[in-house]
């Protein structure tokens, strides 16, 4: 329960009464915490759980996991249907040199069931013979394009390899009708394409440069380049510090400054072995395999992506991210090209923002931004320090305006706007304090973060009597719009409307027992 104690701990922390739905969830989905244990610890710490925001998420886990089965069973009973098509020939790529290919249907699926044609507005699969068009694999993602023919037209949604050696381009029909047996032409989106072609190129620099910096050790884990972006995956244990990034992202573009000859040789697997090509992670490879060499044996990878000629062609590398994705494994992200530029030309209008603002110059701005963090945590600190002496004040006031309920004392008060839950806490128990041996309840409310929060203590002699904290601060936590509860000497509740403290606090004395 220590995730949970943790939670509870900066729910109070941040003067809430309510412990968010994604932190109940977490608990059971991860660490299997069932919720019914959350919410009664929850109460007994005085504060409620989101339980719609519990429910909606367990909602959407179950929604996922019905749809995974779906797609799994589908995956199952499409095979056969995709291994029929393979049959007759495996789908030729053109598209590492033509970026237009003309073929034909070979055949036409919609829901999985192999058909003659889909009309438009349907959503279907076509298989054709050549395609210029990329299916993802490889760690790039596939490519985007249309496909035409005689009175239709296609946008390409997705390209995959459903079986080995089979490609499929999942598509729209945005006009006419496509059959099995017409003229196709597969046309490239060249613009993403050469995005494409950059981040992935990118990739294999950024590879080269993590191993020049890091040792041979830090081998590929796996990885993702789409237009613009990348992120790369290695074998790693610790976080790398900002001046190994910096490396990292200087040495790879100095490989792009350089302008470093991209050469791709189709060879035997033994022989691109030993010339130390380095294979992906996770990837099958025949007897035959496609090398991708960036300044030559520099970055040497068994690669089927598609590549910039030479690696200026890459324009910008620009590392924006580094992270755990595992007890071994570290992750970089990066964006590429155009993306890059306009990343940086964000950060710099950011400063330059900054500069104006502050009136500080460019190489000052750490040190001054530091200098009014440091500032505002004083006064904050100082205001909370105020805030708090402000309640304490009341505290004579309170103990003299207590009045009599049946058997007990009591003292039901708004306090007002408050730093923080604890405040509130604290005042109701030097009141209690201040009552003495007297059968005494105590019930105070205050305004923390805009979200009203009711404390109530009882005295022991108010308990001997049979009056609980708990169930009374659970009333005026229902009156709140939320939740509450706690041991029976002290309990807190709390919610969301604030209009309706005063009504909550009546609510606790309305519950009290009269003779």
């Amino acid at each position: 329960s220590t995730i949970l104690d943790l939670a509870v701990a900066e729910t109070k922390s941040a003067g809430k009464a309510e412990i968010p739905g994604s932190e109940a969830f977490l608990l059971h989905d991860t660490y299997g915490f069932p919720i019914d244990l959350t919410l009664e610890i929850a109460e007994e710490a005085g504060l409620s759980v989101d339980r719609a925001a519990f429910d909606s998420l367990m909602q959407e886990q179950r929604q996922r996991a019905k749809a995974d089965a779906k797609s799994r069973k589908r995956a199952i009973a499409d095979h056969s249907v995709y291994r029929e098509f393979r049959a007759l020939g495996e789908t030729t790529f053109t598209g590492y040199t033509d970026l237009e290919t003309e073929s034909r249907i070979l055949g036409v699926l919609v829901d999985g069931v192999s058909v003659d044609r889909a009309t438009t507005g349907q959503v279907a699969e076509v298989i054709v013979a050549e395609t210029a068009l990329y299916a993802e694999s490889g760690g790039q993602v596939a490519d985007k394009g249309i496909i035409v023919g005689p009175g239709y037209q296609l946008d390409v949604i997705d390209v995959q390899k459903p079986v080995p050696g089979l490609v499929s381009h999942t598509v729209e029909v945005t006009s006419g009708e496509v059959a099995v047996g017409l003229a196709a032409t597969t046309i490239v989106d060249a613009a993403n394409r050469r995005a494409a072609a950059q981040a992935h190129s990118a990739t294999h620099l950024v590879h080269a440069a993590l191993r020049d910096t890091l040792g041979s050790s830090a081998t590929q884990s796996g990885s993702l380049n789409r237009a613009g972006y990348l992120r790369f995956d290695f074998a790693w244990t610790q976080a790398l510090s900002p001046e190994t990034k910096s490396e990292i992202e200087e040495i790879a573009n100095n490989a792009v400054r350089d302008n470093l000859q991209v050469t791709t040789r189709v060879l035997a697997l033994d022989e691109a072995k030993e010339l130390g090509a380095m294979a992906l992670f996770g990837e099958k490879y025949g007897d035959t395999v496609r090398m991708v060499d960036i300044g030559g044996p520099w970055s040497r990878e068994l690669c089927g992506g598609t590549h910039v000629a030479t690696s200026s062609e890459v324009g910008l590398i620009n590392l924006i991210g580094e992270s755990s994705v595992g007890a071994a494994n570290r992750r970089v992200e990066a964006l590429v090209g155009a993306d890059a530029f306009r990343e940086l030309a964000a950060e710099r209008a950011i400063v330059s923002q900054l500069t104006s603002s502050l009136k500080t110059p460019r190489d000052q701005l750490p040190a001054r931004i530091a200098e009014l963090t440091a500032n505002l945590k004083a006064a904050e600190k100082k205001i909370a320090s105020l805030q708090a002496k402000a309640l304490s004040e009341q505290v004579p006031d309170l103990v003299a305006g207590a009045r009599r309920v049946g058997a007990l004392s009591v003292v039901a008060a708004d306090l007002g706007r408050a730093g923080s839950a604890d405040d509130v806490r604290a005042v109701a128990l030097k009141v209690r304090e201040r009552l003495g041996s007297d059968a005494a309840v105590v019930a105070l409310g205050g305004e923390v973060d805009d979200r009203p929060v009711v404390i109530v203590a009882t005295t022991e002699a108010a308990r001997s009597l049979g009056v609980k904290a708990g169930p009374l601060a659970k009333a005026a936590a229902t009156t709140l719009g939320g939740g509450g509860g706690g041991r029976d000497d002290l309990a807190q509740g709390g919610g969301s409307d604030v209009s309706a403290l005063a009504r909550a606090l009546d609510d606790v004395v309305a519950g009290l027992p009269r003779p």
